[in-house]
């Protein structure tokens, strides 16, 4: 699996099983790139897969592709449709998105429905659409569904597969756990102490002193052009504007103030609540034993974890809140409680459940008068957006008829600014580590979409206070320079070649003496040629964990290998040769009564729980029937191959 496309797919519901991902982002993001087109008998209606009843056609896979792609860009804005499909990205999106189906289909097969208010439960639990007394802001929904290029059904529509996996899928590895014999020989492993050498050959030890011919030099830059190729710059012509420019709202009468009360009485009533810690138990026998436990000392969630369990925060609650998650007896148990109390096992949905009061909070209620100067500042905050939001529409309708950033410009009373030309990760073209204006950073990802220069956009450069316009000023494609502006880099990359290839002669030559049984030592000084000192590792394989992407590829290799064998390693593009051997294994030991212990067995669990949730996923499509047209697909990977 593609690593930055397995992180990808992490939802922010926790699902382990990366289905959150899936296919319904961006309906309208590159319809027109293949609808109603043909290519060799296959078209934008051709069948690439089917699950179930349902089939995916080229139009949906294009359409996902490109839609994870763009937010792929997100934090790679230089990935390329073309490195994304070098990545095997298509037959990752379909796999994903026969999933996705196949999971639906399941649940709805036995009986699982997943309906709209638990979907407007589980988008009202994201802080970022929050507003500061809890509710759902409109506006903050509407920018997420503009982020992200879908609709509000479409967006639905995925949550909806969310929850259904979660239904299916996370309970997968609840109580696993590994033998501990199993355990230590994956601890034995992860502990291991490792020797062995590196030896790094430089092309630059081996590259002949004399430069090469005019005529090597040119048949180098033609045959490796790609390797010069200087990015795609553009230059971006904007102006930005504050929310100074938009007039105030008229301010709210006591008669509007009066009506948001009467609408909202029982925000304002008195409320009793329950901040509560709830454990799920597969049966009341489990359950009473883990109150057993409590009673005589534990606390709730170390018996939850000796069991493989976990406790879940459920904040504050009201007693009708926490009844429609339970039951009406289970609710005013915990009512009765006091805090700090374990009370239940109460059956629940999901299993016997145990709920531990944390805290007691009474909230007085506020008269109409009381809640006069919140609802004044709500009501103030409100009509000050919507008259943003129609200043906003105002400048889109503008746009949309054909005005120019000029005429905006002239409009607002402002000048147009152009940036020098960009890349597309939003630095400036020639000059290391300076980026664009701070304003264009949100800008810079949608004006290396854009087809061409003279087409102006909006864009909030602070959610309801800043603001920008901008199109593209000019376009540079990706494109070697010519040979004469960098013939002194060419000339010397080809004389470092030839030198890539003595130094591959030489790796193989130490090699076969190293095999032979001579000192690692000795075979490099065979060669006659100064180079760096062998590298003599001795080191546990945690040490190299911790180093994470900062670990040598050599290094790693020595951790990969059997005990004796040696090995030749490229070090990239005309970086030279490593030869790497591996003298010593000395398996680790960790102690079952070390604390260490039961972290490795919980990772063994976690990795056996994503094993069995995709050997569920595979059932799923098994059971229901699926197909996969790998003609078609080969086609549409040809086609958006030659896209942009």
């Amino acid at each position: 699996m593609l690593t930055f496309f397995r992180s990808f797919f992490n939802s922010r519901f926790g699902v382990l099983i990366t289905l959150a991902f899936v296919g319904l982002i961006g309906i309208a993001f590159a319809l027109g790139d293949v609808a109603g087109t043909s290519f060799g008998g296959f078209s934008s209606g051709s069948k690439v897969a089917s699950v179930g009843r349902e089939k995916i056609s080229a139009t949906d896979l294009d359409t996902q592709f490109r839609g994870i792609l763009a937010r792929l860009r997100q934090r790679n804005p230089q990935l390329s449709i073309k490195e994304f499909l070098a990545q095997d990205g298509l037959n990752e999106v379909l796999t994903y998105a026969m999933d996705g189906k196949a999971v639906m289909q399941w649940g709805e097969k036995y009986g699982l429905y997943v309906g709209g208010r638990l979907v407007d439960s589980e988008i009202a639990k994201d802080p970022n659409l929050q507003t500061p007394d809890g509710k759902v802001d409109n506006a903050l929904y509407r920018q997420l569904l503009a982020s992200q290029g879908t609709t509000d059904g479409v967006f639905r529509g995925e949550q909806t597969q969310v929850l259904m996996a979660k239904l299916l899928l996370t309970s997968n590895s609840l109580g696993l756990k590994s033998p501990r014999k199993v355990t230590s020989r994956y601890v034995a492993v992860l502990t291991e102490h490792r020797r062995g050498a590196i030896v790094t050959l430089p092309p630059a030890a081996f590259a002949p002193t004399t430069a090469p011919s005019d005529a090597e030099v040119t048949a180098w830059y033609n045959d490796h052009k790609a390797d010069y190729i200087l990015p795609e710059r553009r230059t971006i012509r904007y102006l930005t504007f504050t929310d100074a420019a938009v007039k105030d709202a008229a301010a709210p009468n006591d008669a509007e103030i009066a009506a948001r009360y009467n609408a909202n009485k029982a925000k304002y009533a008195a409320a009793d609540k329950r901040k509560l810690s709830q454990m799920v138990l597969p049966t009341e026998a489990a359950a009473r034993q883990v109150l057993a436990e409590v009673a005589a000392g534990k606390t709730l969630e170390v018996a939850a974890q000796t069991k493989g369990l976990a406790v879940a925060q459920l904040g504050s609650l009201t007693r009708d809140a926490y009844a429609g998650q339970s039951s009406a007896d289970a609710a005013n148990a915990v009512f009765a409680a006091p805090a700090a109390k374990v009370v239940g096992p109460f059956k629940g949905p999901l299993g016997w459940l145990l709920v531990r009061v944390d805290a007691r909070e009474a909230t007085p209620g506020k008269t109409l008068e009381q809640a006069k100067p919140e609802l004044l500042k709500e009501l103030t905050e409100e009509k000050r957006k919507i008259e943003i939001a129609s200043f906003g529409e105002k400048i889109e309708e503008e746009l949309d008829n054909g005005a120019t950033l000029g005429d905006l410009a002239k409009e607002l009373g402002l000048t147009v600014s152009e940036t020098p030309p960009l890349t597309a990760n939003g630095m400036i073209f020639g000059q290391d580590g300076i980026a664009a204006p701070a304003e264009l950073a949100r800008v810079v990802p949608a004006a290396f979409q854009m087809d061409g220069t003279g087409q102006p956009q909006l864009a909030e450069v602070e959610a309801g206070k800043t603001f920008a316009i901008y199109d593209v000023g000019t376009i540079a494609p990706a494109a070697p320079p010519l040979l004469a502006t960098i013939r002194a880099r060419v000339t010397e990359d080809a004389r470092i070649a030839k030198g890539e290839a003595a130094a591959k002669a030489a790796a193989e030559k130490v090699q076969a003496q190293i095999q032979k049984g001579v000192p690692v030592d000795v075979a490099v000084a065979s060669l006659g040629v100064a180079l760096p000192p062998v590298d003599h590792v001795d080191m546990d394989r945690e040490e190299v964990q911790k180093k994470g992407k900062n670990a040598a590829r050599p290094l790693l290799m020595i951790f990969a290998m059997a005990k004796g064998k040696v090995r030749l390693m490229q070090s990239g593009r005309n970086h030279g040769w490593y030869v790497v051997t591996v003298t010593e294994v000395i398996p680790g030991k960790v102690d079952d009564k070390d604390p260490q212990f039961d972290g490795f067995n919980k990772e063994l669990a976690r990795q056996q729980g994503e094993e069995l949730g995709d050997q569920l996923r595979g059932g799923f499509r098994s059971e229901l029937g699926s197909t996969r047209d790998e003609d078609n697909i080969r086609k549409l990977q040809t086609q958006l191959s030659g896209s942009n």
